[in-house]
């Protein structure tokens, strides 16, 4: 048998690609490596709980063709992202807003804030921020970096902010107004139900073979044959790593099932932005869909360093890694009928409504050949 396409990966990008190909009526073979669809964004349900297996994922977006478009797959809830932050015995707003400043400093009003701020930072003197410490204090003052960006950004990351390009930080959001909404987007929520089912419904009648990796597959005898490969693993590992390997951040993550806790923390985000705590945050499941389960699920996130073999989740955009990939991206031009793309295949760090958009212009340039 012959296919069209074979899409390596049942993420989201995968899935938009295929969904998309077939209503074009091509023909495409999935492959997943894990034993489930959805990559990232695959949910569980426990306890009549919906555990984000992978991290919390809130959808947000400002394109409201995307929004449209994830929308006939699944109906959303109102759900809006209002993270918490603990450093020591101190309970924050984030993102950073007159909530957040007044909590830290007792004022009131927004020129009371920027004035506090403008104050610290001219106290603080920095002409050209050299690092991101030195970046992040010319942006918000002293009392927001040391307790709400330093701890957290340092366990991230895996290092000391000294030791960080100050372009990791390009600015810090300061909003003088007393609204708890992380995101701007006009278009926000969580699907009712979770997000696999999403996958799920845009695969219907597209051959899957889960537990399936790429370089095993390709290497068997009785496969069948393609004309084209969409690979939306990591770009380096196809070229087996010949120029060097990219650098990630992992992460580790710890789920507790609280049996007769019908309330851990009283939100879905809660950041622990001291270094000296190992999680950056705990994520309580049941609140993205305004549980009122008798039991609750958490999961605490641990950043780590990312080795072969780990799970990759964030890459690490330093000059040194975009150079390398700018290489692997001119091997990846001259690759006959590999195409590559999402968040490992395209070694940049996307939203899923960005990975969305990026799968439907894919897939509109293979229509218009």
């Amino acid at each position: 048998m012959k296919y069209d396409y074979l899409i390596v990966g049942a993420g989201l990008f995968g899935a938009v690609f295929a969904y998309e190909m077939k209503k074009k009526g091509k023909t495409s073979l999935v492959i997943e490596k894990r034993p489930h669809l959805a990559g990232n964004i695959y949910t569980e349900e426990k306890c009549g709980i919906q555990v984000h297996k992978y991290g919390a994922h809130i959808f947000h977006t400002s394109d409201k063709r995307i929004w449209d478009y994830v929308n006939q797959f699944v109906e959303f809830n109102h759900y809006v992202n209002s993270p918490l932050a603990v450093y020591g015995d101190e309970l924050y707003n984030l993102p950073f807003n007159m909530n957040t400043f007044s909590k830290m400093w007792g004022i009131r009003t927004p020129k009371e804030a920027k004035d506090k701020i403008a104050e610290q930072i001219k106290e603080l003197g920095i002409a050209e921020p050299r690092n991101l410490e030195e970046q992040a204090l010319s942006l918000a003052g002293r009392d927001v970096y040391e307790k709400l960006v330093k701890g957290y950004t340092e366990k991230q990351w895996g290092r000391d902010c000294k030791e960080l390009p100050a372009f990791i930080i390009k600015r810090l959001p300061l909003r003088f107004t007393y609204d708890n909404n992380y995101f701007n987007d006009p278009y926000q929520g969580i699907p009712k139900g979770g997000y696999t089912q999403i996958v799920e419904k845009m695969l219907e009648g597209i051959p899957v073979l889960l537990n399936t990796e790429y370089s095993a597959y390709m290497a068997s005898e009785n496969r069948p044959s393609f004309k084209k490969i969409v690979y939306t693993g990591m770009i380096d590992e196809y070229f087996t790593y010949r120029l060097g390997a990219l650098e990630y951040r992992s992460l580790r993550f710890e789920e507790e099932v609280l049996t007769g806790v019908d309330n851990f923390q009283g939100n879905a985000v809660v950041n622990y932005t001291e270094r000296e705590v190992p999680y950056t945050r705990i994520i309580e499941h049941k609140h993205f869909e305004f549980g009122k389960q008798p039991d609750t699920i958490i999961t605490k996130e641990y950043p780590a360093e990312w080795k072969k073999g780990d799970e990759p989740y964030y890459p690490v955009n330093d000059e040194k890694n975009n150079a390398l990939f700018a290489h692997y991206s001119r091997l990846a031009e001259v690759e006959p009928n590999v195409l590559f793309g999402g968040r490992l295949g395209q070694y940049q760090y996307y939203d899923m409504d960005k990975v969305i958009a990026a799968a439907l212009e894919m897939a509109a340039k293979q229509v218009e050949l």
